[in-house]
């Protein structure tokens, strides 16, 4: 199922002018704060009224300003997570969740209590009410109450926003449980990109109220013209061994690397992020370093950054490894395209890939 965004909005003295196809999985809307991401997630799911344009969920119209169609938000079928878990205080967990199937309607099939509690993790939970709930805790019965309305997709609003960093390292992987479960497709606002990095399908990134690229989190986050000096790469990899000098040591698509030793069983996914800032670059294989992590590719792509510096990237197998470098080292080392150079990783950070 995919939603077609194009639509634009006068909000006051922000101008929402937005232009997007979300297709199945999870495309996460992501940019600064102020950007317009939670504008795009009121206009979707009705909050807020755009001056023209459409909306279109499969062949469905939500919003057509042409046609004069505007659906109410509960005639929608979109189930929405806020920051905020927003359970009746009232209620039960299990009434809660229930009140997302009585909102489903009779005739609108989805996954069953049971499934959603197992998915979720919530079972044991059923009888509590929201304030005996930790944030963790609730975020989760939000979820799951969002799932039992049948909804043709769901649209979270920065859920992980309002949980510290421990919570939002514990709901994370039930939103990644809940895209490889494909039960419905999922528009994600954040800012975070640890978040983009684990979750996304598709990235929108977003600046001033505008599209400004669209394609996969390694494709955006390695792209200087969205990220500036913050671009980065992102390199699928998999723990094939742990060693008794306490290394753990991975296999990504440029060459093996070692990290603190990890947690985690050989074979497991997880993701690589290098900062494009943390990498220093060879035309030669180094030698008598005391860098563990150094990684080859292909010159791929120069680029000249406003502040004299140079973007280089080296594309490895399917990925691509971003080195932010002086102008003049460019030009000493006299870089070109299809060169095979060396990259000397300096720090990088870990990312789980699987739930």
């Amino acid at each position: 199922m995919t939603l077609q965004v194009d639509i634009k909005a006068q909000l006051g003295a922000f101008l929402l002018d937005v232009q997007f196809a979300a297709p199945a999985g999870v495309t996460v809307l992501f940019g600064p704060s102020g950007c317009g991401k939670s504008s795009v997630i009121n206009a979707i799911a009705g909050l807020i009224r755009p001056d023209q344009g459409q909306i279109i969920c499969a062949t469905r119209p939500l919003f057509d300003s042409a046609a004069r169609v505007n659906l109410h938000p509960h005639r929608r079928r979109l189930g929405v997570i806020f920051q905020d878990a927003r359970l009746f205080p009232h209620l039960i967990v299990q009434q809660n969740l229930t009140y997302g199937r009585w909102f489903a309607g009779r005739r609108r099939q989805g996954p069953s209590l049971q499934d959603v509690t197992d998915l979720l993790g919530i079972g044991h939970l059923l009888h509590r009410r929201p304030a005996a709930l930790s944030g963790g805790e609730a975020a989760r019965v939000a979820i799951g109450r969002a799932l039992l309305s049948a909804p043709d997709m769901i649209l979270a609003d920065e859920p992980l926003a309002a949980l510290d960093e421990a919570r939002r390292a514990e709901i994370l992987p039930y939103f990644i449980a809940l895209r490889d479960a494909a039960l419905v497709p999922m528009i994600y606002v954040s800012h975070s990109v640890t978040e983009v990095a684990q979750l996304a399908t598709t990235v929108v990134a977003m600046g001033g109220g505008r599209v400004i690229a669209v394609g996969s989190a390694a494709d955006i986050f390695g792209r200087s013209d969205v990220m500036g000096a913050n671009a980065s790469a992102l390199l699928p990899a998999r723990i094939v061994g742990h060693h008794a000098d306490g290394l753990s040591e991975l296999v990504c698509a440029a060459g093996h690397v070692f990290v603190p030793h990890m947690n985690a069983a050989i074979g497991t996914s997880h993701m690589l992020r290098i900062h494009a800032g943390d990498i220093t670059l060879a035309r030669s294989q180094p030698s008598g370093l005391s860098a563990l992590n150094i990684l080859s590719g292909e010159i791929c792509r120069i680029e000249a950054q406003s502040d004299g510096a140079v973007m280089v990237s080296l594309r490895a197998g399917d990925a691509t490894i971003c080195a932010r470098i002086t102008q003049r080292s460019c030009t000493s080392m006299g870089l070109d395209m299809g060169q095979t150079c060396f990259a000397i990783v300096k720090s990088l950070s870990l990312a789980k890939g699987e739930p």
